[in-house]
């Protein structure tokens, strides 16, 4: 039910209407006793291409959908500025992402919980997993069968992933068809957010089946511009819409879910993070907190392009009306085909860095090649091996630029600015060319695309990392959880020394998950969920 939230009062305001918002506002109104208002700065979610997975494309560089940010000229790509999308609107980056279900690895929780974070170990967070999906596969000691969120196997079998397959086997990379199951290394096919053929946001899982409560708001176009305290406890939220500035009022918590650049930007505008950067902008210190913002983390795609021996790819179809025409068939009439897969179908997780106990590389295998991902496809038939560092060392920040609440945050990745992660994409394009060359693979290649087979050199490969390297769309860290002076909230997310006011999405990672980051957000979410819920009690 949506209705003026202006000048009321509820018990819990969320910041976000993404990933964790979503999660948020369906839990934390399910008694049917709290009053919550959802804020979102987006619309509302019915662009039909957010709902086929292949949309993907579509509300890559969406003007409404989508933030569209950039970064600033980072010294470790050359100075370029990277584009960074981000979701907007109900669901977030949920509504809009490349739709793969991922974890992470066992250990990347438990790093967080022996870093002193509580609670947040893999046998304390692996609950929350299950709790929150509904596989198709059916409920199992490690997969929930029945919950909101709803992830599928991709149909059939792609003679291109295939060979990929059987050429990473090849290299002694066995193959899985499960890369959640407690044991990440493998190779095989990605399971996706997917229901029957349509995208599954957050939006879609959690908050749709809400909107009917009573007791809980949701407010579209609503652009929070600061956090309201009184004292040491935040009190409420200024936010914008249609033109008017309008507050509302938080009785038992406020709750950003705003993600990693928006959820430090709006404390920052707050009055809540490092005090030198505030008092530049004039900025009344209400909490000196140097860690908001810092810690920035993502992981960094290099996208290796090879042209096929075959006119198997997307490329083909898309080339084609009539094989077009075919796909949106196969959709429209079945709910099947390329457009109910999205754009990544195949994955491999394995070690390429000296000591690594895990698998310390990622990669997403598309059949289908571009200049940028989410970009018109290349006239050839081509394919993408998508290769990124699953723990970078590279720390950057994300810190505001002016007082202007609708103006976009500074954003400094500061990519391969550690000589491990720089030695890493210089033996992940390796792996890459080794899987290419095998006896599986070879057959289906004709020419490699970029890099290119006249860079060969490790400088030459590090190049090309720097003049090609982009997002994987993960940023991540920003508000980071801990105990240290550095850390912005505590193992129970409450921004420390400001009472009332929780950080939940993604910006609370200590440090970066080893994988896709919407499944780890949720989790996130719905621990949370947990913990508010009893610390009112």
């Amino acid at each position: 039910m949506t209705r003026s939230a202006s000048d009321e009062s509820f018990d819990y305001v969320i910041v976000g209407g993404g990933t964790a918002g979503c999660v948020l506002a369906n839990r934390l109104s399910a008694d049917g006793t709290q009053r919550v208002l959802l804020l979102e700065a987006g619309p509302e979610d019915r662009y039909l291409w957010i709902h086929i997975p292949i949309g993907y494309g579509k509300t890559m560089f969406h003007p409404v959908y989508n933030w569209g940010f950039n970064t600033d000229p980072d010294p470790g790509m050359d100075g370029r500025r990277i584009y960074w999308p981000r979701g907007r609107c109900l669901g977030g980056s949920s509504s809009i992402n490349g739709l793969i279900y991922v974890r992470g690895q066992p250990e990347d929780y438990d790093r967080w919980a022996a870093a002193g974070n509580r609670g947040w170990g893999w046998s304390d967070v692996l609950p929350y997993f299950i709790r929150s999906e509904g596989n198709q596969r059916g409920a199992s000691p490690a997969h929930g069968g029945d919950g909101p969120l709803k992830c599928s196997d991709i149909e059939g079998r792609h003679e291109l992933i295939e060979a990929i397959i059987a050429g990473a086997e090849e290299l002694g990379v066995p193959r899985t068809d499960d890369f959640n199951g407690g044991v990440q290394e493998g190779v095989g096919y990605y399971q996706l957010f997917t229901d029957r053929g349509w995208r599954c946001s957050t939006a879609v899982a959690y908050l749709k089946p809400a909107r009917g409560r009573r007791n809980l708001s949701v407010e579209t176009n609503a652009h929070a511009t600061r956090v309201l305290v009184e004292g040491a406890r935040a009190t409420g939220v200024e936010y914008r819409q249609g033109g008017e500035t309008k507050r509302v009022q938080a009785g038992r918590e406020v709750i950003l879910a705003a993600g990693a650049l928006q959820s430090p930007q709006l404390l920052q505008l707050s009055g809540i993070g490092p005090g030198p950067l505030l008092q530049s902008f004039g900025i009344p210190v209400i909490r000196d907190l140097p860690g908001v913002g810092e810690n920035l983390q993502d992981h960094l795609q290099l996208r290796v392009i090879y042209k096929c021996s075959k006119p198997i790819t997307t490329n083909d179809d898309l080339a084609s009306w009539w094989r077009k025409a075919a796909i949106g068939a196969q959709w429209l009439f079945r709910r099947k085909g390329p457009l109910a897969i999205g754009i990544n179908q195949g994955g491999l997780f394995t070690r390429v860095m000296p000591g690594a106990a895990t698998p310390d590389i990622q990669f997403h295998f598309a059949t289908l090649s571009a200049d940028l991902a989410g970009a018109k496809p290349h006239p050839f038939s081509g394919f993408t091996m998508s290769v990124c560092q699953l723990r970078p060392g590279s720390r950057g920040y994300v810190r505001i630029a002016s007082t202007d609440p609708m103006a976009a945050p500074s954003m400094q990745p500061n990519y391969l600015s550690t000589a491990g992660d720089r030695a890493c994409a210089v033996a992940s394009l390796r792996y890459a060319r080794r899987l290419a060359a095998t006896r599986a693979l070879a057959p289906y290649i004709v020419d490699e695309h970029r890099p290119g087979r006249e860079v060969q050199s490790d400088d030459e490969l590090l190049a090309f990392a720097r003049a090609y390297g982009a997002t994987i769309f993960h940023p991540s860290g920003t508000c980071r959880m801990g105990d240290d002076a550095m850390a912005v909230v505590d193992d129970r997310l409450r921004v420390r020394g400001v009472a009332s006011l929780r950080v939940v999405d993604c910006s609370i990672m200590p440090t970066l998950v080893s994988g896709n980051t919407n499944a780890p957000v949720v989790m996130i979410a719905e621990k949370a969920s947990d913990m508010i819920r009893e610390d009112a009690r």
